[in-house]
């Protein structure tokens, strides 16, 4: 998978598991993905580094350097609002 999509889908499973400490699922699936940047894309030192209004900033480390990549918050956040508005997962 490449690397920006990757990413992206960590950092989507990331807020929807920090939003839902007890979904499992959640936690699996940004393991994986975080396994796929450690192993496929040499990334270490992965976190969200701070979301403001607008912005969320995800901070990596590649190739020794570190990294820091902005998504718009509403595409960031829109997995956590999908799931949050499914009764079925609530």
């Amino acid at each position: 998978m490449r690397f920006d999509d990757t990413l992206f889908n960590w950092l989507q499973i990331q807020v929807v598991a920090q939003a839902r400490p007890d979904d499992q699922a959640a936690a699996d699936t940004r393991d994986f993905f975080e396994l796929m940047l450690t192993e496929d894309h040499n990334i270490a030192g992965l976190r969200i580094e701070k979301t403001d209004e607008t912005m969320i900033h995800v901070r990596y480390e590649q190739e020794g350097r570190s990294k820091l990549k902005m998504y718009p918050r509403e595409v960031g956040e829109q997995l956590l609002v999908d799931i949050n508005s499914n009764p079925k997962y609530n």
